[in-house]
Parts: structure tokens; C-alpha cells; sequence
């Protein structure tokens, strides 16, 4: 069974940077879909940013310009740059992978910003 293996989460001081990846286990075949979301406590999960097999992205107003999402499809792998973080981005980020068929959702990865 395919799993989603998150990393970077992590600690950082307001205006700081963290990169996370999530990458697939195995084979995951026709993705049309690759995103972040994230849980803060008490707020609604949220699309943070996505991207799709033909390579649109989009994002959540609150990091635009601030934040990048990219992929590489041949690994099945996406990746979220996040530059000038704020306490207000707190919060357990989730990756998704989806396909034709199926969806797939990483454990979580928590992300703190001190201000």
C-alpha cells in the first residue's frame, strides 16, 4: 500500500524559511493532483497550495508570494517552499497526492513559528 512520507516541519523564527517534502512509497499512477493543506486548532483545514499534473498552481491567499509549491512527478514527490513565515502559519501541514482513481494524504508534519 502506497504511503505519503512527509519531512521539514520543524521550529523557525518569524520571517524564516522551512522547505517540506512528501514523497510516495511506491508507484502512484495518472496523478492529476499534488497539495498542501493545513490544520491549525479551531480553524477550518485549508488548501494552502496545489498543483496540478499539468503544472497550474494555486494558493491560498494568506501565502501568496510567499510560499511555492513544486513537484517531481517521476518520483512522485512535492515540495513546499515557505519563505517569510509568520506565527499565524502555525500548524500540522498535510500532503496529498491524487490520481484517477485514488487519493492519498501524508501523517502530518507540524510546523511552529516563533514570533
Amino acid at each position: 500500500q502506497v504511503q505519503l512520507v512527509e519531512s521539514g516541519g520543524g521550529l523557525v523564527q518569524a520571517g524564516g524559511s522551512l522547505r517540506l517534502s512528501c514523497a510516495a512509497s511506491g508507484s502512484i499512477f495518472s496523478v492529476n493532483f499534488m497539495g498542501w493543506y493545513r490544520q491549525v486548532p479551531g480553524k477550518q483545514f485549508e488548501l494552502v497550495a496545489g498543483i496540478t499534473s499539468g503544472g497550474n498552481t494555486n494558493y491560498a491567499d494568506s501565502v501568496e508570494g510567499r510560499f511555492t509549491i513544486s513537484r517531481d512527478g517521476a518520483k512522485n514527490t512535492v515540495f513546499l517552499q515557505m519563505n517569510s513565515l509568520k506565527p499565524e502559519d502555525t500548524a500540522v501541514y498535510y500532503c496529498k497526492i491524487a490520481s484517477t482513481s485514488s487519493a492519498y494524504w501524508g501523517q502530518g508534519t507540524q510546523v511552529t513559528v516563533s514570533s
